[in-house]
This record gives C-alpha cells, sequence and structure tokens, in this order.
C-alpha cells in the first residue's frame, strides 16, 4: 500500500470500526446482481475487508468470501464475527498488490472502502492474475456527505479543526473521473445510492473514533474534540438521533 502505515492506522479502532461503521445499501447488491449480472454465487475475493463489514453483505447475497486483510487485529475480528455462521467465508493475511490468492481463482474482486490506500498501478496486474476469465472488479465507497445538513456541515469543520490528518486522507478518496480512467475501457458500470444511519451520542461518539485521523484518548485535541463534537450533537439532533448521510459510490468492470 502507498500510504506507510495505511495497515496498520486502524489496530486501535477496531472495536469501534466494528461497532459504528455503516454497512451498504440494498440498492447496491441489486445493482450488481440484477442489473448487471453478477452470479451470486461468484467466488469474491474482498480485498482490504477489514472488520468484515463488506464481507459479511457478500456473503448474504450468496457469495463464497476470501476476506484479504494486512491488519492483523481488524482480520482477526472479521474471523470472530464471520466465521462462527458462515462456513463459506475465509480470511488470509495479505494486501492488494500481494493477496496471496491462487491464479484465476476469483469470479469478482470486492474493494470496499479500501481503495484509495491501495497502490493503484500495483494492483493492476496482481488482480488480473487472480481474476478467473470475465472476471470483474466491484470498487464501491461510503462517501460521507459535507453539506445538506447543519449537523453535516459542523461534523466537516470538526474534523478540520481536529482531525490529524483529515485533510491530506480525505485528499486520497478517488474521484469519478480518477475511477473511469483506472478502469479504462473496462468500465461497465458505476452508480451512486443514498445510505444513511441515524445515531445517538454513544453511535456518533464511536463514529468518529472508528476514524483514522480522529485523536484517540492522550492525544492533543481528543478532549476538546469531543467536547465539540457534544455541542454539535445538542445543537443538530432530532428526538435523540443526527443522521449522518452517504453517498455509495460504486463502480463494475473487467481489467482490460
Amino acid at each position: 500500500m502507498t500510504h506507510p502505515d495505511s495497515a496498520s492506522r486502524f489496530s486501535n479502532r477496531v472495536d469501534d470500526y466494528v461497532r459504528y461503521r455503516p454497512g451498504y445499501p440494498p440498492a447496491l447488491w441489486q445493482w450488481l446482481h440484477a442489473q448487471h449480472g453478477e452470479p451470486v454465487d461468484s467466488v469474491v475475493a474482498d480485498i482490504g475487508a477489514g472488520t468484515g463489514i463488506s464481507s459479511q453483505a457478500l456473503l448474504q447475497a450468496g457469495h463464497t468470501v476470501i476476506a484479504v486483510e494486512p491488519n492483523a487485529a481488524m482480520r482477526q475480528a472479521a474471523e470472530q464475527w464471520l466465521t462462527p455462521d458462515w462456513p463459506r467465508f475465509a480470511a488470509v493475511d495479505g494486501n492488494a498488490e500481494a493477496t496471496g490468492l491462487a491464479d484465476a481463482s476469483v469470479g469478482l474482486i470486492s474493494a470496499a472502502q479500501a481503495f484509495h490506500w491501495f497502490d493503484t498501478t500495483a494492483i493492476v496486474p496482481e488482480w488480473k492474475r487472480v481474476l478467473a476469465p470475465g472476471g470483474r472488479v466491484l470498487v464501491y465507497w461510503n462517501s460521507r456527505l459535507l453539506d445538506g445538513s447543519g449537523f453535516l456541515r459542523g461534523y466537516e469543520q470538526l474534523l478540520l479543526d481536529y482531525g490529524t490528518d483529515y485533510s491530506a486522507v480525505a485528499e486520497r478518496y478517488q474521484s469519478d473521473a480518477q475511477m473511469a480512467a483506472w478502469f479504462g475501457s473496462g468500465l461497465q458500470a458505476s452508480a451512486q445510492f443514498a445510505n444513511v444511519q441515524l445515531l445517538d451520542f454513544d453511535a456518533l461518539r464511536g463514529r468518529l473514533l472508528s476514524s483514522s485521523y480522529a485523536p484517540v484518548a492522550g492525544q492533543p485535541g481528543h478532549a476538546p474534540m469531543l467536547a465539540a463534537l457534544r455541542a454539535l450533537f445538542d445543537a443538530q439532533a432530532v428526538d435523540g438521533r443526527v443522521a449522518f448521510e452517504y453517498q455509495t459510490r460504486a463502480f463494475l468492470g473487467t481489467l482490460d
């Protein structure tokens, strides 16, 4: 991965990540399977699977899933969560540029919420190697909306005020144009879907602390950040919750 600490920067945030990160909207999977014909029994390599949020959704859809995750704490969390109930799930220690998977072993590569950490040049030959003939790549993110409500605007300002390297990380997300260029002629479809979490204060706090750029306890800015979060919540909550809104962006295609 291109960022020197990309594989380790979430290690002390696993519990919050598991509990408070959003899933993906059902419309995404309908789009993939019903509109674009991805077989529900295809084997999926879920690259950068983290704690298994995307892997669970793929398992529920019917896929066999191999989660590829370099962070040991996150990979262990995924295994503890998914292995007991899903015999079609396995997790391996690997990264996007060196998955450790066999040649032509998967029909779909899933990259959810992690693509911006990858070396987007180095992954191409590796992903071509592990994809079976005709196999495809699905890249998707929950992109937090920055505007549209007082809460969303206030939350963005809070991250700008207190995030340790927020601006640098935020700028890593690829634009639609960058994704189209990366897929090139192989791009088959792209789409956007609404997604939202309704969070009470404890869940909002956990959602914030799951972010790699939020200072943790003992770091400068942690206490004032949480005080600012409390003030924002108190000012914007409706019936004890705030709407944490996303746009789920998805790109599907082959690697020609």
